[in-house]
């Protein structure tokens, strides 16, 4: 059904991110929670893995739910290519895996231990493409809808904080089945977003939807987000400022040379300049506060703070990348419009250099539940 962008604008929200008395301390545990589970890996041992991430003060996770995988076979073993070599998130490499009835295994076991599960997907390549069938609003809906379907078949709703329906939408690494160059500030991009929520919200009207964001923040003012239950921003230091150029680092995905120019230039140039590099931190969680304020969307972020990609790796130390992020933790904490807060992209226990320091998570977690919350 082709929804009129004046006539959706003017629909009131059915549903509303669920009431909590603090806000939430989330992590990102992307398809990390499925894919990493070979010996060493991280998640081979799910209780040990959530029991840890309690541990250290967290109430939520954001995970990908595979939801194109589970519409066109939710019990099957996919093979999945690679998103990245270099990465630490993922697989490195071909894997199998099936979604179903693992998603709700691991769903339940968050469950009895009082984390809430926010859903998501980054729409991972297996080796037949299935994500290209997804090439209309309706059909991206209906690919979410066969998901809950099958978790609600469990009654494991119950876990569910909140479905964001595409990683960082519509960024077409992503989102490759949206029209090329689809942008959020046009009729079409709202089109993409308010169809699908539509369809959801009349078999779940109970859930809370959004699409995650990470770009197209310089149009913000311009964009209907009335679709929208809430945003979930993404962002870095990094957004806002010249520093991977100035280091060298350009997103690669299967060459080592940028994480070899950030392990040479990266700490050295931030500590250089700090309080420049923490002021354009700064500068864009002020952006993201007025967005809020102005649309009058409470804000959660599940990535963020320091620098887009990290990980163990010679000579990258965690220490200036945890220093950003506690500055980022603080600094959104004040401003009162976060009812869910990260304290990093790198918060999963195969980033080891992080996770191992049980007192620094829980000085976050504490400074997060502490913050206020939207009026």
């Amino acid at each position: 059904m082709a929804i009129n962008r004046r006539e959706f604008i003017a629909l009131p929200a059915l549903a509303a991110l669920p009431r909590t008395d603090r806000p939430l301390a989330i992590t990102m545990w992307d398809f990390s929670w499925l894919e990493r589970r070979w010996p060493g890996a991280g998640y081979e041992n799910w209780d040990a893995a959530l029991d840890e991430l309690k541990q250290r003060g967290y109430d939520a996770l954001r995970i990908d739910a595979y939801p194109h995988l589970i519409h066109f076979g939710a019990t099957r073993n996919w093979e999945l290519l690679p998103q990245w070599t270099v990465q630490d998130w993922g697989a490195p490499a071909r894997i199998r895996v099936r979604v179903q009835p693992e998603l709700n295994q691991f769903i339940r076991k968050c469950g009895e231990r009082g984390l809430k599960v926010g859903l998501s997907s980054w729409f991972r390549q297996d080796i037949h493409d299935h994500r290209m069938r997804l090439d209309t609003p309706e059909k991206l809906g209906a690919a979410w809808k066969t998901t809950l379907d099958s978790i609600a078949a469990e009654g494991l709703l119950k876990h569910i904080h909140y479905v964001d329906l595409c990683n960082e939408f519509p960024l077409d690494v992503w989102a490759p089945y949206v029209p090329a160059k689809l942008s959020r500030a046009t009729a079409e991009g709202v089109r993409w977003m308010a169809e699908p929520i539509a369809l959801l919200k009349r078999h779940y009207p109970d859930l809370a939807y959004t699409f995650s964001f990470t770009s197209e923040y310089e149009t913000w003012e311009k964009q209907d987000v009335s679709m929208l239950d809430f945003l979930e921003l993404h962002l870095w230091m990094t957004h806002y400022s010249d520093f991977y150029q100035k280091v060298g680092y350009h997103y690669e995905r299967f060459d080592p040379k940028g994480y070899d120019n950030l392990a040479l230039n990266g700490e050295a140039l931030y500590q250089s300049n700090r309080e420049h590099w923490q002021s354009r931190l700064k500068y864009g969680i002020d952006q993201l506060t007025a967005w809020s304020e102005k649309s009058g969307k409470p804000l959660i972020t599940t990535e963020c703070w320091s620098v887009v990609d990290y990980k163990d790796f010679p000579m990258l130390n965690w220490g200036w990348i945890m220093e950003l992020c506690e500055l980022g933790v603080r600094y959104a904490s004040s401003k009162g419009r976060w009812v869910a807060i990260a304290t990093s992209n790198f918060c999963g226990p195969q980033f080891r250099g992080m996770w191992r320091d049980v007192a620094w998570h829980r000085r976050m977690t504490d400074v997060i539940h502490a913050g206020r919350m939207p009026g």
